[in-house]
C-alpha cells in the first residue's frame, strides 16, 4: 500500500475516534470540524466505512458506528489480558533505565502495586506486586490523587513526569507518570523508582525522562487513549 493509501486509512480511523460517550451520533459537518478535514473527505470516507459495516447514517443523515465496531470489541475483549499487555513495558523500562519499573492503581483508598519489573542489576529498591501502600506525597500517589481522584493538589497540570525524593523515605525516591485508557480515562502511575541519591541525579540532568515519556505514551495507546490526548499530555517529546 502506498502513502496516500495508508494515510486514507489513517483518515477513516481517526473519524472513528470521533465517537465519544455523550457524542454518539454525529453529523458530517460535526465530524469534518472534529477531524480537521474537509466536508468532501469526511464524506468519502464515511460512504467507505458505512459500506463496510463500520458507521451507520440515520435518514436525517446523522452518523453512528455500526455492527463492525462492536464485534471487533467483543473480540477484544475476548483476548484482552492487561498483564499482557503491561509487563512487557515495565521490563522494557527497567532495562532500558536500570531502576524499578510499576504499575500502581488506586484500591479503596490506597495505591497497589499492580506489577512490577526489577533490573537485572544493580543496587535497586524491591517490592512485590501485590504490596498496598497509603496515598501519600510520593509522586505515585500525587499521579493517582490528581489525574485518578480529581484532588486539587496541583493549580495547574505539572510537567511530567513527576519526582519526588524521601517522601516515604530518605533513602528512596520515584518518578510518577499517569497513563490513560479508552475514552482517555485514567488508569494508571507508570513508575521508576530506587535509590534516593541515584533518581535525584537523573532528576537533575533529565536523562530518565524521554524513556518514562515513551512508555506511558506506548501503554496509553495500547490501553485505548486517543492519539490527540497523548500528544497533549506527553507532548511531543515523546513522538
Amino acid at each position: 500500500m502506498g502513502n496516500e493509501g495508508v494515510a486514507a486509512v489513517e483518515k477513516a480511523l481517526s473519524l472513528l475516534d470521533c465517537f465519544k460517550p455523550g457524542s454518539e451520533s454525529q453529523s458530517l459537518a460535526t465530524l469534518a470540524h472534529g477531524s480537521g478535514m474537509h466536508k468532501t473527505t469526511v464524506y468519502r470516507l464515511m460512504n467507505s466505512l458505512e459500506r463496510m459495516g463500520y458507521v451507520v447514517r440515520s435518514q436525517a443523515g446523522h452518523y453512528s458506528l455500526g455492527h463492525r465496531v462492536l464485534y471487533l470489541g467483543k473480540l477484544f475483549e475476548q483476548s484482552f489480558q492487561l498483564s499482557a499487555v503491561v509487563e512487557p513495558a515495565l521490563y522494557e523500562l527497567a532495562a532500558a533505565t536500570k531502576e524499578s519499573a510499576s504499575y500502581y492503581v488506586h484500591d479503596n483508598g490506597r495505591r497497589l502495586c499492580l506489577f512490577r519489573a526489577e533490573p537485572s542489576e544493580g543496587l535497586r529498591e524491591t517490592r512485590l506486586a501485590g504490596t498496598t501502600l497509603p496515598l501519600d506525597e510520593t509522586a505515585i500517589s500525587h499521579v493517582i490523587r490528581y489525574w485518578g481522584l480529581g484532588e486539587p493538589i496541583y493549580d495547574e497540570p505539572p510537567a511530567l513526569p513527576l519526582f519526588t525524593a524521601g517522601a516515604r523515605d530518605v533513602h528512596t525516591a520515584a518518578f510518577a507518570t499517569p497513563v490513560f485508557g479508552a475514552a482517555d480515562r485514567f488508569m494508571a502511575a507508570l513508575t521508576l523508582s530506587g535509590p534516593a541519591s541515584r533518581l535525584s541525579a537523573a532528576h537533575a540532568s533529565g536523562e530518565l525522562n524521554l524513556p518514562q515519556l515513551n512508555a506511558a505514551w506506548d501503554l496509553s495507546r495500547r490501553l485505548g487513549a486517543s492519539v490527540g490526548f497523548c500528544e497533549r499530555l506527553y507532548g511531543g517529546a515523546a513522538r
